[in-house]
């Protein structure tokens, strides 16, 4: 295994550690946490874990080997640097360019332009014939200022968030304003650790936002909704979104007509744009869960958002699922959600 580091998403404090850790799982690389600190996580785990995460993940930002961990004091991070193994990384002949990202205004005695010029010396001072390019390098030097610690490496790859956007609710061809922003629902279906080929189930799909997040990382997809319409918006976006569904029916997620999926990702409706039909949401969540006994196999997963005030880890556990994890997301003033990850037993 090699020593790794990533780069996440500041948007949100919990899930991009916890989709991490999903993808590497679900994808069934052998991994270690070596560290959690302020948008960065470093594991030990295969090197080629990292064409996963790319694929995959929604709120990973850059990818790196890791070359050097320090505290974020300019000597101790040059000392560091000149003692690593650089020609491990960097051969005679090979262009580069360092830089430097800071965290949340870490480490404010160092000059991110000085910390990269110096790093930089150090690097074509221990590889002769080495040449700095600022754009369009064979190699990136990547470092990141973070919990006044200092993480240096190579960079591998980057995640880019341009696709998510391009797939946010208004650009598709059907939209509703209850519909799941693009990175989140990535999110949630990495958190329920489907491989591809396995058979993701939405038995509230409303617009498709899980369905189509699902398709796209190379999962069957399987969706139900009591509403007619809604049912055929989602057929709209799938079919843009080149994604095939195994099936699309018209059903109460109360009686589904299904025996077996691998695991269920779900936006159950809530609030005022949305219909329950004229049933309480908590109870809504209620009958549904109660009703998914048999579809899943044991050690398989509910990945589910709903309002805070409903507790779904609670309920989940008077249910009989084992409460994996749940993260809190600020809608608006009166909405949080909570998305929990549940575990059939």
């Amino acid at each position: 295994m090699t020593k790794l580091f990533f780069l996440l998403s500041g948007e949100h404090p919990t899930l991009p550690f916890a989709e991490l850790r999903a993808v590497l799982r679900a994808e069934g690389f052998r991994r270690k946490t070596v560290g959690e600190l302020q948008q960065l996580m470093r594991v030990e785990a295969d090197v080629e874990s990292v064409k996963s995460i790319v694929h995959r993940a929604a709120l990973t930002r850059i990818c790196n080997i890791e070359i050097t961990y320090c505290e974020a004091v300019a000597e101790e991070v040059l000392e560091r640097v000149r003692s690593a193994p650089l020609e491990d990384f960097l051969k005679k002949g090979e262009t580069f360019v360092v830089r430097v990202r800071r965290v949340r205004k870490t480490a404010p005695q160092l000059v991110g332009g000085e910390l990269e010029r110096r790093l930089g010396a150090v690097l074509l001072h221990r590889v002769k014939g080495a040449k700095v390019r600022l754009t369009s390098p064979d190699k990136t030097f990547f470092g990141v200022l973070t919990d006044n610690k200092f993480v240096f490496g190579l960079k591998l790859a980057e995640v880019s968030p341009k696709p998510f956007v391009e797939r946010r609710p208004r650009k598709r061809p059907f939209f509703h304003p209850s519909a799941m922003p693009a990175k989140l629902a990535r999110c949630m279906v990495n958190l329920a650790q489907p491989k591809a080929g396995e058979l993701v189930l939405d038995p509230f799909c409303g617009t498709a936002s899980l369905l189509i997040e699902a398709g796209l990382i190379g999962c069957r997809v399987i969706g139900f909704d009591a509403q007619r319409r809604m049912v055929r918006g989602s057929l709209r976006n799938l079919v843009y979104y080149d994604v095939q569904p195994d099936g699309l029916v018209v059903a109460d997620a109360q009686n589904l007509p299904v025996s077996n999926v691998d695991c269920i990702v779900t936006d159950p409706p809530y609030g005022r744009s949305a219909t329950t039909l004229g049933r309480e949401t908590g109870q809504l969540v209620k009958d549904f869960l109660s009703k998914i006994d048999g579809c899943l196999q044991q050690g398989r997963r509910v990945c589910i958002a709903s309002p805070k005030s409903i507790n779904i880890s609670k309920l989940g556990g008077e249910l009989g699922f084992k409460h994996v994890e749940s993260h809190s997301v600020y809608v608006h003033r009166s909405l949080t959600r909570e998305i929990a990850v549940l575990e059939q037993t």
